[in-house]
């Protein structure tokens, strides 16, 4: 029983540890694009304002892919950050 049960608790300790280490991946690689688009607006239009600078990197991965999207074509910062 007792073996059991421990089994059990190693089971559901491996099971957390990668569901947490997963969300810290995720985490990573989302902050990483955000520094990487971050880079990219500024080489293009120059340095931003703080507030733009947490836009981006506060971003969602969502909106970090459609931002990347538009660094490309963009003739103006605006064009970037439209809806």
């Amino acid at each position: 029983m007792l073996s059991k049960t421990v089994v059990e608790w190693t089971r559901q300790w491996r099971q957390e540890g990668l569901e947490e280490g997963l969300e810290k991946g995720l985490e990573k690689g989302r902050e990483r694009m955000a520094k990487a688009i971050l880079r990219l607006i500024e080489q293009k239009f120059g340095p931003l304002n703080e507030a733009d600078r947490r836009r981006i990197l506060e971003a969602s991965e969502e909106q970090l892919d459609t931002w990347a999207d538009r660094i490309l074509d963009a003739a103006t910062l605006e064009q970037i950050f439209k809806h």
